[in-house]
């Protein structure tokens, strides 16, 4: 019994020590899990703060610098007036080289000459042993960029980005303009909407038809090879509200190339030169003398002389067949230099000066472009009456030229010419009494109309077209070169006017080959350009784009009017 008493008390005493040595370790689990708790608690509270500390001020998420890059040149896309795309911001991928990553710089050469075969590789491998990172191909095509990445060669860096991109290329080169690699617009519609065109989400809708543009420039490119032209133009604009439908200037350009052209040759000639353009300032003379009452179109001069002296200079008559005797509406038909002296010396100088002033031909006009010419000042006096009377010595743009016969079109209301189409368009003041334009327009009809007329090619039948040319030469140092100017501006349909034409060739020369088919209904054809004159040249230049534009504009725009 003793035995088993002791043995108990043996147990006991050793189950007290074992657990003093249980709790001492359940001590030792219970601190450290409540070091861990502890950690993670101050953590958790340092993360709050955190949170709490960025939820209270106004935060922006870090952007990287590439992405940034991705969305400096998000620029408004630019439409014609059926939203066909002129200027448009699309996704691209360029591609760049590290030197310093090649695996096998012999081998991606050789798999880079498959896949861009004109490349300068004597520049590349250049470039590659300078061990920096350059720019291999901009704006890759998808199938190119499937072919580089195939070849698995981590020194090949795609760059994602955002380019600014013209679908229509040469179309519209001069009046879109271009923007620099900083996404700034360095000339056109880039350059003067610039602020809208990075702000606006919206396309911006322009006044130009994208089919006519194209149909206009095919005809002036024909034709400056035919007559060997340095360069063309020719604006379309609706004389009621002065909405530009078509302007071009030729030599263009391809904005996509991003060039520098800095050619003298590329100049906007439709709305930047500055020319002296002859007789097509003939209406405008006989317009102010018809608005201020001083004759009227029946009015006739006698004993017109064939040369006068005026300053120690000659002003001739262009055609000694032109009669001695002709009323006003005959001087205008003929294009007579003289008896348009006889009429300018009959309005005065202020009341000429004004009225052409009011057709905004002596000053810069206002425009949507910066590209825009400033006609050249001079001093008045009887002489320059005289020379400016037949439009001599006196300059402006085709602009501004094809802006006053809109102005004779629709009954003398002022316009402002447009690229920019808008909802609605103020009436302009009137320039001069309407019975101007009921007077002068059957009389630019009978220019075409008529045989003493000088522009019979552009009668294009059903298209009633009104119109007066204009020869001149161009000033050179010292004096006038044997160098042309020829126009032709024109209004249409003589019977209900709704459009301005007008084409200019700049430097112009005779084709003995060209056949001229005369529109009369006769069949007759001429073989060989016979004088180097706007009627020859520009008329048979505007005929053919009358003939191509006119369906489009009877049916297109017919619900307009």
């Amino acid at each position: 019994m003793k035995n088993n008493t002791s043995k108990f008390i043996l147990q006991e005493e050793k189950d007290r020590f074992d657990f003093k040595d249980n709790q001492k370790n359940l001590n030792i689990k219970f601190n450290r899990i409540a070091f861990i708790f502890f950690i993670f608690f101050f953590l958790s509270i340092i993360y709050f703060i955190n949170l709490v500390h960025l939820g209270s001020k106004n935060y922006k998420p870090q952007i990287s610098k590439s992405f940034n890059s991705f969305n400096k040149i998000q620029r408004a896309n630019i439409v014609d007036r059926d939203n066909n795309f002129l200027a448009k911001t699309v996704n691209s991928i360029d591609i760049g080289i590290n030197p310093v990553e090649i695996i096998d710089e012999k081998k991606l050469i050789i798999n880079l000459k498959y896949i861009f075969p004109n490349k300068n590789y004597e520049l590349i491998r250049s470039k590659l042993n300078k061990k920096k990172f350059f720019w291999f191909e901009k704006k890759i095509s998808d199938e190119n960029y499937e072919k580089l990445m195939m070849l698995g060669d981590k020194a090949i860096k795609p760059h994602k980005t955002l380019t600014r991109v013209y679908p229509q290329k040469n179309l519209f080169s001069h009046i879109i303009g271009q923007i620099d690699d900083n996404n700034f617009g360095i000339s056109g519609l880039e350059k003067t909407l610039d602020p809208d065109l990075k702000k606006n989400i919206n396309s911006i809708k322009l006044t130009v038809d994208k089919d006519i543009q194209f149909l206009i420039r095919e005809e002036l490119l024909k034709y400056n090879k035919i007559f060997n032209t340095i360069g063309s133009a020719a604006i379309l604009m609706d004389i009621n509200n002065g909405e530009i439908i078509s302007i071009i200037s030729l030599p263009d350009f391809d904005p996509n190339k991003r060039k520098n052209i800095i050619d003298i040759n590329y100049i906007n000639r439709a709305t930047k030169g500055v020319y002296e353009l002859g007789s097509v300032f003939k209406t405008f003379t006989l317009a102010a003398a018809l608005d201020k009452g001083i004759i009227t179109t029946d009015t006739r001069f006698n004993n017109l002389k064939k040369s006068i002296k005026c300053g120690g200079n000659t002003i001739s008559e262009y055609d000694k067949k032109i009669p001695s005797d002709l009323t006003a509406e005959e001087i205008l038909i003929r294009s007579g230099n003289i008896g348009s002296v006889r009429i300018g010396q009959a309005i005065g100088i202020e009341k000429f000066k004004g009225f052409l002033k009011n057709l905004d031909l002596t000053d810069s006009i206002k425009f949507d472009i910066e590209e825009i010419g400033q006609p050249i000042s001079f001093k008045w006096g009887k002489c320059k009456l005289a020379t400016t009377s037949y439009g001599h010595g006196i300059t402006t743009t085709i602009l501004q030229l094809a802006n006053a016969y809109a102005i004779i079109g629709n009954g003398g209301y002022k316009i402002s010419p447009t690229l920019i189409k808008k909802n609605s368009y103020l009436k302009g003041e009137r320039v001069f009494n309407e019975n101007v334009s009921d007077d002068l327009i059957p009389i630019l009809r009978k220019i075409v109309t008529s045989k003493d007329g000088t522009a019979s090619l552009a009668n294009v039948d059903g298209y009633e077209v009104a119109g007066k040319t204009g020869t001149a030469e161009k000033t050179s140092a010292g004096g006038y070169s044997r160098k042309k100017i020829n126009t032709f501006a024109s209004i249409f349909p003589a019977s209900n006017p709704k459009y301005s034409l007008v084409v200019m060739l700049d430097e112009p020369k005779t084709n003995s080959d060209y056949i001229y088919n005369y529109r009369d209904g006769s069949g007759i054809k001429y073989k060989g350009t016979p004088f180097n004159t706007a009627g020859w040249t520009t008329v048979e230049v505007a005929g053919q784009i009358i003939e191509k534009i006119g369906p489009i504009l009877a049916t297109k725009y017919i619900q307009v009017y």
